[in-house]
């Protein structure tokens, strides 16, 4: 795979990601507010700071369950601000409990996958980018996603994010052609 998108450089990890994970269609609800959620916490970071703490981030937020998270008050914030395994940011931390909130409440209505799903008319968008610099930041589905997901509640959720999340929960397919995961990942469409 000598000729995989260049973003994921050679660090064992990122590639890992880069070759198993994104891209990759998504379509089960809690994995969604999981990688949701992360691309937040990423928001003026690297993608690469954020793997290396997934772990400690599953641990501290419950395994991401949108539905213990919802419950949770300032003594859990203050624990979470506390814990080293994650990015401690007070207005990143206090987000995704109300981000919790509102999944609760989408999902309860009609299903969080479907609400997100239906940003792409529920299929994925198959690019067809030569190089990384054909690759836009934001599109104006990510821009109507961010709107969306706002209105009902969310936070750290701007175009940018919900761009780099759409790319990861394979609802586009951003792997340049030159990539032998474009093809892999355009064939799981």
């Amino acid at each position: 795979m000598a000729e995989r998108c260049g973003w994921c450089g050679s660090e064992p990890i990122y590639v890992a990601y880069h070759d198993t994970e994104w891209g990759v269609p998504e379509r089960d609800s809690r994995a969604l507010f999981e990688k949701l959620i992360l691309d937040g916490f990423q928001a003026g970071l690297s993608w690469l700071t954020i793997l290396r703490k997934r772990e400690g981030f599953r641990a501290a937020f419950a395994g991401f369950d949108p539905e213990i998270i919802a419950g949770w008050g300032e003594a859990e914030v203050a624990r979470l601000l506390a814990d080293p395994g994650i990015v401690r940011h007070r207005g990143k931390i206090e987000a995704t409990i109300g981000n919790a909130r509102a999944w609760c409440e989408i999902e309860a209505r009609e299903g969080f996958s479907d609400y997100l799903w239906r940003h792409v008319d529920g299929a994925p968008l198959q690019n067809n980018f030569a190089s990384l610099a054909e690759v836009p930041a934001q599109t104006p589905r990510s821009q109507a996603m961010s709107k969306a997901l706002k209105a009902d509640g969310f936070k750290f959720c701007g175009p940018t994010i919900t761009y780099a999340f759409m790319q990861a929960v394979g609802m586009v397919n951003d792997h340049v052609v030159t990539c032998p995961r474009h093809a892999e990942v355009a064939a799981l469409g």
